[in-house]
Order: C-alpha cells, then sequence, then structure tokens
C-alpha cells in the first residue's frame, strides 16, 4: 500500500447535521472529548459566554446559544483521523449545510428522542438520499421522557424513507434510563448522571440470561430488555454495510451526549463501517481519491475567522493526491497559479499549520479575495467539481446603509459576507441597488451584526416584494439581451454578474415564459453543471 492509499485508507470525514436543539454541538464536544482533542467539555449555554461549546465561535453564536456557521475540527482515535464538520442547524442557515455536505464521505443525524423527526430533519435527510450519502443515527436525551424507541424507529423509517437496525439499545428512558446494551458486542453500557470526564463502565456478559444482568438493573428492566432484544432479533435484518455505504440502511444508536452516554459505542462503530475518503464528480470526469495528482474545491469562505487580524479564510476539501504547503497549484476560474505559505487545519477557533494533507482533510487557506465558493484548485487540469449550486433565496430586503461615511466599510462587508455564502448578494441598476437574498429572517440579523462589529458599517433592510429569484438563460445572447431590455425593472445580476429575473409572484414567471418562450429560468445559479436542478 502506498503512502497515499494509507492516509487515505485511516480517514473519515463526516458531517453531523440535526434540527436545532437536538443536542448536535454538544454531541460533536463530546466526540472531541473522546479523541482526547479538548479536556473538558462545554454546554450551550445563552449568554454565558465562558461556556459556549468549543465549535460555536462567532460572537453571535455565543450570545444566542446556536450554530450559525460551520466548524471544521480533527482528531485521532485508534489510528484514525476524524474530521467533522459541525454544521448549523438553525434552517435559516440550510444552504451552508446544503453546501457542507458536498464535503464529507458520510453523515451522523442527530434526533431528540423526546420530539423525534422534526423538519429541519426531513430537509437534511433529502440532500443525503439525493447523494446515496451513508447515514449513521444518534438518538439522543435518553435521560429525557420521550417516545418509545420502537415508535422511533418506525417514525424514522417512515419520515425519513431510509431502513434501519439499531446496534445498541436503550435500557429504560427518562427517570428510568440506566444506560445502553450493545447488541453488535453484547456489552451492558450503565448510566450514570453528569458525566463531565471519559469513564469506562462497559460491562461485558455472556447473554442476556446471565443473572448479573437482574443485579445490575432489577428483575423489571432486565425483563424488558430482553424482550427487546428478542423482538429487535427476530423483526430486524441483520447489519449490512454494503446497504449502509449505498445509503439505504441507517444504523441507530441510543444515549445521552450532554452525559457523554453512548457515544464512545458511536465513535468506535463509526470508525469501523464509515466510508473512507470517496471520489468526486467534476464537469468532466470523476475524481477518484486515490489519483497522485492533487485536486480540491472550496466549500465555504469564513471573513474575520480571528476578528483581530482581519482574516479571510477559504475552506478546501482535498479530493485527491497530496496537497504541500508553498506548492504552486492552478485556480481554475481564474486561470492562475497560486502557492499557500500557511494552510491551517482546525479545532474550532484554534488553527495549526499544514505541511501536508490527503484526501478527506479540510485544510484553511488565508485568502486576500480570490476565492469564491464553488472553486477548484489542481496540479494543471481544467476541471471544475460541481454541485456546489447557489439556490434561490426565500426573502430578499434592500440593504440601505444608514452611515455615509461608511460607504467603503459596507461595500467590502457585504460583498465578503456574500461570496462566504451568508446571504446572496444582487445588483440592481441604475442606482446600484444592493439585494440581499436569504432564506430565513435569522440571517439579516446576522448581517447586520456583523457588519457593524467587524467592518464598524451600520445598516437597515427595507421589504422588498419580491417572491423569487430565477436565474435566466436564452438560446442566443441576442434573445436574453432583448428579454433584460424588456424586463429591465425585475432584472438583477449576481455576484459573478450574471442575469437573475426576480419574481414577485409565480404569475410574473408564467407571463414572461408566455411573453418569451426562448428564455429558461432556473432555480440555482449552476443550472449548467447541476443534473435534474433546471
Amino acid at each position: 500500500m502506498t503512502t497515499l492509499q494509507a492516509e487515505i485508507a485511516k480517514r473519515r470525514t463526516f458531517g453531523i447535521i440535526s434540527h436545532p436543539d437536538a443536542g448536535k454541538t454538544t454531541l460533536t464536544e463530546k466526540l472531541l472529548l473522546f479523541g482526547g482533542a479538548i479536556q473538558k467539555a462545554g454546554t450551550v449555554k445563552r449568554n454565558k459566554a465562558e461556556k459556549t461549546a468549543t465549535s460555536d465561535f462567532m460572537e453571535i453564536e455565543k450570545q444566542r446559544g446556536i450554530s450559525v456557521a460551520t466548524s471544521v475540527m480533527g482528531f485521532e482515535y485508534n489510528g484514525v483521523k476524524v474530521n467533522i464538520l459541525d454544521t448549523p442547524g438553525h434552517k435559516d442557515f440550510a444552504e451552508d449545510t446544503y453546501r457542507t455536505l458536498t464535503a464529507v464521505d458520510s453523515v451522523i443525524l442527530v434526533v431528540d428522542c423526546v420530539k423525534g423527526v422534526e423538519e429541519q430533519t426531513r430537509k437534511l435527510m433529502q440532500v443525503c438520499r439525493m447523494r446515496h450519502t451513508p447515514v449513521i443515527i444518534f438518538v439522543n436525551k435518553l435521560d429525557r421522557e420521550g417516545k418509545d424507541p420502537f415508535d422511533l424507529l418506525e417514525e424514522l423509517e417512515k419520515e425519513l424513507n431510509i431502513s434501519t437496525r439499531p446496534l445498541s439499545w436503550p435500557i429504560g428512558i427518562g427517570h428510568s434510563f440506566k444506560g445502553v446494551y450493545q447488541l453488535n458486542n453484547k456489552a451492558l453500557n450503565l448510566f450514570s448522571a453528569n458525566k463531565k470526564q471519559i469513564a469506562d463502565d462497559k460491562i461485558t456478559i455472556g447473554n442476556l440470561e446471565d443473572a448479573k444482568v437482574n443485579e445490575l438493573l432489577g428483575h423489571d428492566l432486565a425483563g424488558k430488555l430482553r424482550e427487546d432484544v428478542e423482538l429487535i432479533e427476530a423483526v430486524a435484518e441483520p447489519f449490512d454495510r454494503s446497504l449502509y455505504l449505498s445509503g439505504y440502511l441507517a444504523p441507530v444508536f441510543f444515549g445521552s451526549a450532554i452525559n457523554n452516554f453512548g457515544v464512545q459505542e458511536l465513535l468506535e462503530t463509526f470508525i469501523e463501517i464509515a466510508p473512507s475518503p470517496q471520489g468526486r464528480e467534476t464537469d468532466t470526469r470523476k475524481v477518484e481519491s486515490a489519483e497522485p495528482k492533487f485536486t480540491g474545491f472550496v466549500f465555504k469562505i469564513h471573513a474575520n475567522l480571528d476578528p483581530n487580524h482581519r482574516d479571510r479564510i477559504a475552506f478546501c476539501r482535498i479530493c485527491s493526491g497530496t496537497f504541500k504547503r508553498n506548492t504552486f497549484y492552478q485556480h481554475n476560474r481564474l486561470g492562475k497559479k497560486m502557492k499557500f505559505a500557511s494552510p491551517t487545519s482546525f479545532m474550532a477557533d484554534n488553527k495549526s499549520l499544514v505541511e501536508e494533507a490527503y484526501p478527506g482533510d479540510v485544510i484553511g487557506l488565508y485568502d486576500s479575495g480570490n476565492f469564491k465558493i464553488g472553486d477548484t484548485l489542481t496540479e494543471g487540469e481544467n476541471l471544475q467539481f460541481v454541485g456546489i449550486p447557489s439556490f434561490s433565496p426565500e426573502i430578499f430586503r434592500e440593504l440601505e446603509n444608514n452611515d455615509p461615511f461608511k460607504t467603503k466599510q459596507l461595500e467590502k462587508g457585504i460583498h465578503q459576507l456574500s461570496d462566504e455564502g451568508v446571504a446572496q448578494l444582487f445588483i440592481q441598476n441604475p442606482g446600484n441597488r444592493k439585494i440581499i437574498g436569504t432564506v430565513g429572517e435569522l440571517q439579516f440579523e446576522v448581517i447586520q451584526f456583523r457588519l457593524l462589529n467587524e467592518y464598524g458599517a451600520s445598516c437597515s433592510f427595507r421589504h422588498m416584494n419580491i417572491s423569487k429569484a430565477k436565474w435566466v438563460s436564452a438560446s442566443s445572447d441576442e434573445e436574453l439581451k432583448k428579454f433584460i431590455q424588456r424586463h429591465s425593472s425585475k432584472i438583477a445580476y449576481d455576484k459573478e454578474n450574471k442575469p437573475v429575473f426576480l419574481a414577485a409572484s409565480a404569475w410574473d414567471i408564467e407571463y414572461a415564459t408566455k411573453q418569451f418562450p426562448e428564455i429558461s429560468f432556473h432555480d440555482t445559479s449552476e443550472w449548467r453543471l447541476v443534473a435534474g436542478k433546471n
């Protein structure tokens, strides 16, 4: 096995996704705790900056107690390099999560045992199903009074359109929660509340008929566990890793992330069954991870990760070959060679210098404005990784400058934030009107907060009667020009200067289509490359 193949085999790159408040960021912290990347776990609490989660590093996240940007973290566990991408759970930041899912090879979906499957869970799972991304489900908060585990399994299968196979099983729930039984290696893991450090409470038993089970759990819970396990083994198919890797079967674990419970079983099984870094599609061919030449793509950009240094970092997923510091690589969109003196790896807001990185790794590249989301780096081959589009926003507001003396700061700030993908910026002429498109109201709050705190620019937003943005194309430049002239009051341009039709209603689009049958309307900016998105 070559060095490259060995490095690929030891890597696991995955995203953690969930509905807000299901415990996703807490689970991320506990995985880091088991991986030795942090010594003590914090808890996500509003307005307690000293107790915010390790993966929430933006000031607004600390104040609100939510994740609004994807965090990238890495650690080693049992000889495996684990790369975690912790995504924002809030629906207003779903587009950041969708982009992040293009950079991972598998996913852990966190479900609250009290609330079950929620709206955002369904949407995220649809994206995973479209890409056939392997999914492991972690049912969280077993220390609270929640739904019956069998009812939860049925709900997961029905709502998420995926088969499930429990690999651990809860013993009791809420006040009666005693721990989990590991179905794959027949071990009991007994629960003790408020565990902040790692403790090994695993008890291996020969089988569930062992008298020790009654002693540990009590007669009633031991009997219930035996009945449950007998039913699972009778009804559920044996775990099939090939079905999991194809995205058709989701192994299920139960636990309480805030108490470090069930997390180690999840981590150890994940390392064993999850895929190593996979190949990626481009506009010309599929790039396999074991190819010797380096390729990678930018799936996220973050300005001012450190407000003291006004930095801008592009997050690059390595797809093939070996990335080396201070080596020239080709930026395909710009057609120019670039080298990177200070590429970094991440542990939330802690960064370390990277000399070499391999497929599956996510590195941060310091950027002076060269990168946009979706940009591809190679050793010279002219290709473009696909599947990282901008989707049509749902809410539109005109950006208004509250301080004319800070016009330059506002211009710089809003362009950088749109390059990050925080929101979409459309410019309408005459007048250079700036229209901001988002998928949720909270994004406007984040933009306002960051423009003021990071750029010193004060702004407000004016409501606009727009319900949809559609990218437009035509079979001829002349036809497109004619359409744009006819509908100039509804035309704006995105950050790549592509024309966009801003419709007040579906009727506007229908009317325009009848007037100009040669014009095509598209829901994404990447309509040429993303099949099935027209």
